[in-house]
């Protein structure tokens, strides 16, 4: 067997020993460029071109069978044992078939249709057509080898009404068929029962600003624990509440698309918080023992830090910006089962200040109902990015609510953070670690799932996604020293998106995905990116270092 050792070079800061052998497997790209007295061949998991002691040039002919596979410095056996490796992705984003098959419309089909409100009017009417091309989908998972995948249910394709009157037979068999695949294949699904996605005839009735969604939204969490629940054992009620909230019903950028500042944001993140407590409870008391699955809901935050670490009020105004973001939804599940107080009273004073006399804009949770405390089996986060905090608490004194005027604190971006892709985006794989840590220190020792993380790009694309490949190991890395140097249970990571997908209002300009989707021809082929290819090649060498030995 006839075998070539690769120069020992240095790239960015990487030391890596490469070793081709003919015999190894099929390569998947082969580039020869000539430069002085080496030739370069770009190789399947390798993070770039590398250079080959050659004389002459190398061709695909002369090794035909060859793999390079970087040596990553990425220590694999910090991860536990049954960690587990995803990626995720939902509904409206890929599913596409807007009005087959009996689906009935959600806000985001309005929203689109609306027009003006998306990038050059891009809408999810065919997205990745995941809804017809789930087999693509799932060559995909298992090209990745994820041993888990997280997706979500369109709420309107189940019950196009929004409601258990009304129950499609043709969307449950779809997501029949998707969780069966996965489990057939050894994948687990972990399934998001709101993703963004309100059926439209609710929103007609008032949506999340309507005190009766929450008891509308604990039916439809039962019937899906009850049809799928024998086989999903992760759940996942709502997906960023937050996001939901303050995009969707303060700033009117997301669906519904509604702008009324300083008071739906609150009443909505409060009806989502009813609806999440009600569906666990509702698992809880009557499924957990005969399933034993596991419930929570996604939550997305920011790394957060003073923007001078020696002024107290921008101290003071980052303690506040975690309060009003993950705190909002964070301390009720995890701490109290209310608000945080700094939020109430930041909210009641500054309804005084403007002499607002319509009641309190922050509920409070009925003693009536189930209380939100302990109402999450695991603490799932999704995270993209930090921010450095600056205090507003004495700018743009007024007479007009806001949700921001109430926090009275900027995130704002480090010059020295390098953007990707969307201009809110900027990279800080390290924050992620300190943000575990804070959770852990924070709001629960129960296991985290990080449940969203990724890159985006823009602009002309490419597949050799080198930067895209160094993120994902950076933030690995990080990941890894939470776990073994900071002690936080970390039991799982899912990589934001599995595909490039329609990206909500910055529609298909936007590209976070593992796979590239042409979405220029009808066929919509998925192509691996190079990260997707390295992600592959680090749940490859996990599984090989974590399984179990032979006697």
């Amino acid at each position: 067997m006839r075998s070539l050792t690769l120069l020992q070079y240095e790239a960015e800061q990487d030391r890596v020993l490469w070793e081709l052998n003919e015999a190894a497997g099929a390569i998947a790209q082969h580039t020869p460029h000539e430069q002085q007295n080496f030739y370069y061949v770009t190789v399947a998991g390798a993070a770039s071109a590398f250079p080959v002691m050659s004389m002459s040039p190398i061709t695909f002919s002369s090794f035909p069978f060859i793999v390079g596979l970087k040596m990553s410095l990425l220590d694999v056996t910090v991860f536990p044992k049954d960690f587990a490796w995803g990626a995720a992705i939902a509904a409206y984003q890929i599913e596409g078939g807007w009005n087959m098959d009996g689906r009935g419309p959600s806000i985001w089909d309005t929203f689109c249709h609306a027009k003006g409100r998306v990038f050059e009017d891009h809408t999810g009417d065919v997205a990745c057509n995941s809804y017809q091309l789930w087999k693509e989908d799932l060559k995909c998972i298992q090209q990745l080898g994820l041993t888990h995948y997280r997706l979500s249910i369109s709420w309107s394709r189940l019950l196009p009404d929004g409601t258990t009157n009304h129950v499609n037979p043709k969307g449950v068999a779809y997501y029949n068929k998707v969780i069966d695949d996965l489990i057939s294949c050894n994948v687990t699904p972990m399934i998001t029962l709101y993703h963004m996605d309100l059926p439209q005839a609710l929103q007609d009735l008032g949506g999340w600003n309507w005190t009766d969604i929450a008891d509308i939204f604990e039916s439809y969490a039962r019937f899906c624990f009850k049809t799928f629940g024998d086989r999903v054992k992760l759940w996942i009620t709502l997906n960023e509440p937050y996001v939901c909230a303050k995009l969707g019903h303060e700033d009117g950028k997301f669906a519904p698309g509604i702008k009324d500042p300083g008071i739906s944001v609150y009443l909505a993140g409060h009806n989502m918080l009813r609806a999440h407590t009600k569906a666990w409870h509702t698992y809880n008391d009557h499924f957990r023992s005969l399933q034993g699955g596991q419930v929570s809901l996604a939550l997305n935050s920011d790394w957060a830090e003073p923007l001078d670490p020696g002024c107290p009020k921008d101290a003071a105004a980052t303690e506040r910006y975690k309060a009003f973001t993950l705190g909002w939804f964070a301390w009720p599940v995890f701490c109290t089962g209310d608000y945080p107080e700094s939020m109430r009273f930041r909210i009641e004073t500054r309804s005084l200040d403007v002499g607002y006399k319509q009641g309190l804009r922050l509920p409070h949770f009925s003693k009536e109902e189930p209380t939100p405390l302990g109402t999450a089996d695991f603490f799932a986060l999704n995270y993209y990015t930090s921010r450095k905090v600056k205090d507003l608490s004495s700018a743009g004194k007024n007479n007009e609510l806001s949700f921001v005027g109430d926090q009275g604190a900027e995130g704002v971006i480090d010059p020295s953070w390098p953007i990707c892709g969307v201009q809110w985006l900027a990279v800080v794989p390290d924050g992620l670690r300190k943000l575990l840590k804070y959770i852990k220190d924070t709001y629960s020792s129960l296991p985290i799932y990080i449940t969203e993380n990724g890159f985006s790009k823009m602009g002309p694309v490419q597949i050799e996604d080198a930067d895209r490949s160094q993120f994902y190991q950076d933030t690995l890395q990080e990941v890894g020293k939470a776990i073994s140097q900071d002690g936080v249970n970390v039991k799982g990571y899912f990589a934001w998106s599995l595909l490039d997908n329609f990206e909500w209002n910055d529609g298909f300009s936007v590209r976070f995905g593992l796979f590239h989707v042409d979405f220029s021809t009808p066929e919509l082929k998925r192509t691996i990116y190079r990260s997707g290819r390295e992600y592959a090649a680090v749940i490859s060498k996990y599984r090989s270092q974590t399984k179990p030995k032979s006697i």
